[in-house]
């Protein structure tokens, strides 16, 4: 970290940032990551615009049809050079495999589920030079003709800004959390131009059972600025335009949708297990990884000759299938193409190329419908005039189910297409479409519910650790490293204080990261420590709570974590031992709170109002009724033990025991009754 980037880190309005409330806090960060998804969306889709003109249009003389939103174009009508599709495809697979094996290999596959276990398990882990590989082998792999979406190298990339700014402002982990999940949701939701769909989905995403509900205003923010900045450069109507002309109204197209639901359902349970069963195979099968996804590609361009509909994103060809050119496909096309495009899917990201699979399976589940009104039309009655519905709730009823994401995927189609005519039919055939899916996922990276995530796991099996502040358990650092001390003689401290590592800091006292002894020791002796110093080693606040000291530790695999002042200065050391210091602190304080209380003893929460005499003062400077225990004193997130010298401010929430015949009494002096209530019957109330 240079110094610039220390004064950037250290400057007094991002520093405070970290201490303001969740709404102020999130309005401000949300609109950085919004920012960065929307400008990160027109980057990547400028990027696949230019490769899409060079590897299809100019070396395979071959332009795919686009849907509404993009332009309408009808596409070519048949190959110019059928012989060199197979190469292209081909060739942008090698350029892809090269560039995401050689400098990050973490941009292999759809890049969402990097990001979805990047909120579980390491959420400052993602490197920065991530996003720019992701956009450049995105636009290699889809730009060529290869089968993929554009959503997961846009969720990536606000992602990966999600996890830069919870390094660099030392956010605590469960802010981290918040800041890559809302990346996710942004990156989508600008790339799609559905802002409410790409908010809920990313806190929707993260489990296949469960709701990220914290992330869901950061993400709201972050995708409407995301999207506002996307729509200013590439117009904001919805992909597929505007449905016009369709109202439910036949209860027997019920029967109908429930059909496509359920056959949706069993082609995203083929989708999931093909595109892992292709991994599987992939890793398995000799020679170098690097150069898998060029002859995957060129599998992909033989399948896309049979069946176009097969190639880059596909968007276009569920435009048609929408309308009357639906017709105008041979039956059997469009029996083939969902399957068609899950092999192609799978071939091109599943053999290591970079893409997206949430926009295949839309394409996937779209086509089902369309199968499903090429069908049904000609024979059944009550059938719609027009397929578009068929394909909308297929696209939802496939992809919502698989992904585990039914709300969000039913919103997105609903803005992609500027219609909620059809959410009613929706629901139906995703909530059959999930009951088929069950347990199977199309994103390894979900886990079931919240309490299998490791931070929420700690937090629900030590919820007392919440109402320790850090502050009371940290330890001085025994060691801190100057930078420019040179790794000879950090060994040799470190060694000599028994350490297994310590936080290295440069010249201005700021910290730059944590060392520890083996990798030093694999590093010539001469070296800089600084220059080791891991940039992305965990830190927390010293105004965090010990819940955020476990939730660092269990997710780094280390035993120890600095505690870092406003301005990045190290002043204190949590180690693992610690905890279980707090944990003591908090049950013996809980223990002395579920005593019993005497009967006749009523149990009071109620917040100091502006007007009440409590306010201001200390708690051994009020008037209390006889008997009374002041429990607790929740102060914004944080939970107080009361003391006898603790001031009440204006917005505390005091928990409070003291006899019925009082209770009311007290009620009306907290909430701003007159002044100069009842003087004490005892010197002061019993504090537990």
């Amino acid at each position: 970290m240079n110094g610039s980037t220390s004064g950037w880190v250290a400057s007094r309005p991002l520093t405070r940032l970290k201490q303001a409330s969740y709404l102020r806090k999130w309005l401000i960060l949300g609109a950085l990551i919004g920012v960065v998804a929307g400008l990160g969306a027109v980057a990547f889709i400028t990027a696949l615009e230019w490769a899409n003109r060079l590897f299809l249009s100019v070396l395979a003389g071959y332009t795919p049809p686009s849907p509404v939103g993009e332009g309408n174009a009808g596409g070519s009508a048949h190959f110019v050079r059928p012989w060199a599709l197979p190469l292209v495809v081909g060739l942008g697979g090698l350029i892809s495999g090269i560039l995401v094996f050689r400098f990050a290999p973490e941009a292999e596959g759809h890049g969402t589920d990097a990001a979805i276990t990047a909120v579980h398990h390491s959420p400052k882990g993602i490197r920065g030079r991530v996003s720019l590989i992701k956009i450049l082998a995105s636009a290699a792999t889809i730009g060529s003709g290869g089968s993929g979406g554009r959503e997961g190298p846009t969720a990536q990339i606000s992602a990966g800004f999600g996890s830069l700014l919870a390094r660099r402002l030392d956010l605590t982990p469960a802010d981290a959390r918040i800041a890559v999940a809302v990346g996710i949701g942004s990156g989508i939701g600008a790339i799609f131009r559905a802002p409410l769909g790409g908010a809920v989905l990313g806190a929707e995403i993260l489990y296949r059972d469960d709701f990220e509900v914290e992330a869901l205003i950061p993400s709201v923010v972050a995708s409407i600025v995301g999207f506002s900045i996307f729509g200013a450069f590439e117009g904001f109507t919805p992909i597929f335009g505007f449905l016009r002309g369709y109202r439910f109204s036949h209860p027997l197209e019920l029967v109908y949708y429930a059909g496509i639901g359920l056959a949706a359902g069993l082609v995203g349970i083929l989708y999931a297990k093909s595109f892992y069963g292709l991994i599987h195979l992939t890793h398995h099968l000799p020679g170098n990884r690097m150069f898998k996804p060029a002859v995957a590609g060129v599998l992909v361009g033989l399948v896309g000759l049979a069946l176009p509909g097969s190639l880059a994103t596909g968007y276009g060809w569920i435009q048609k299938a929408m309308g009357p050119d639906l017709l105008t496909l041979s039956l059997w096309v469009v029996l083939a193409l969902p399957f068609a495009k899950i092999l192609a899917t799978s071939l091109s990201i599943g053999s290591g190329g970079s893409g997206g699979i949430f926009g295949p399976g839309m394409v996937i589940g779209g086509f089902v419908g369309a199968a499903a009104w090429r069908l049904l039309s000609p024979v059944a009655p009550a059938v719609p005039h027009s397929p578009a519905p068929f394909v909308i709730v297929g696209m939802i009823a496939c992809f919502g189910s698989i992904a585990h994401a039914p709300l969000a995927v039913m919103l997105m189609v609903a803005e992609m297409t500027g219609s909620l005519e059809l959410l009613p039919p929706a629901m139906v055939a995703v909530g059959l479409a999930t009951l088929i899916v069950d347990d199977h996922t199309i994103y390894s990276g979900q886990l079931k519910t919240r309490a299998e995530s490791p931070a929420h796991r700690f937090r629900f099996g030590l919820p007392l650790l919440a109402s320790v502040p850090v502050k009371d358990v940290m330890a001085v650092p025994r060691l801190v490293l100057p930078a420019d001390a040179s790794t000879e003689a950090a060994l040799e401290r470190l060694r000599a204080d028994g350490l297994a590592g310590a936080p290295v800091v440069d010249g201005e006292g700021t910290f730059r990261g944590s060392v520890d002894i083996s990798h030093l020791a694999d590093h010539d002796g001469d070296r800089p420590v600084g220059e080791l110093a891991q940039v992305g080693s965990p830190a927390i606040p010293v105004e965090a709570t010990l819940d955020a000291a476990v939730e660092a530790l269990a997710a780094n695999r280390t035993n120890w974590v600095p505690v870092l002042d406003a301005d990045r200065r190290v002043v204190g050391i949590v180690a693992a031992s610690d905890l279980i210091r707090g944990q003591r602190m908090a049950l013996l304080a809980a223990l002395r709170r579920v005593t019993i209380a005497p009967q006749g003893t009523a149990l009071l929460e109620e917040q100091v109002s502006e007007g009440s005499r409590f306010a201001n003062r200390t708690i051994a400077e009020v008037g209390w009724p006889a008997g009374t225990v002041v429990v607790s004193i929740q102060r914004g997130n944080h939970l107080h033990f009361p003391e006898p010298e603790t001031v009440l401010e204006t917005g505390d929430v005091l928990s409070v025991l003291t006899h019925i015949e009082s209770a009311e009494g007290l009620r009306e002096d907290l909430r701003g009754g007159p002044l100069g209530g009842p003087e004490p019957e005892e010197p002061g109330p019993d504090l537990i």
